[in-house]
């Protein structure tokens, strides 16, 4: 029992030296490509955001016809809601974008 406690012990800290070691390179150059990585990800984030969007103001669309045809008195609220939503979506998409780009 003792030798395997050992054997654990020691491939843990090899472990750990390993890893301090690997991590010893150059810092900047790392983060540089992180950058690169995020920032290639953000035009196809930005047009599945908008497509979302698109989604939710046609969904919208539907509610609030069904809503306005069968005489509900709460139409204008159901609408402001759902294309609230939409134009958020569009206009959150557009200034991340623009923030981080």
């Amino acid at each position: 029992m003792e030798k395997r406690r050992k054997k654990i012990l020691l491939s843990g800290v090899l472990m750990v030296c390993a890893t301090w070691v690997a991590a010893q390179g150059n810092g900047s150059a790392g983060i540089n490509e992180a950058t690169q990585m995020v920032t290639s990800y953000f035009d196809p984030a930005t047009k599945l955001i908008y497509a979302i969007g698109a989604v939710v103001g046609l969904i919208g669309g539907v509610k609030v016809y069904n809503k306005f045809s069968s005489g509900d008195p709460d139409t204008s609220k159901t609408a402001a809601s759902w294309f609230g939503a939409c134009i958020f979506l569009i206009v959150a998409a557009t200034i991340l974008r623009s923030f981080f780009l």
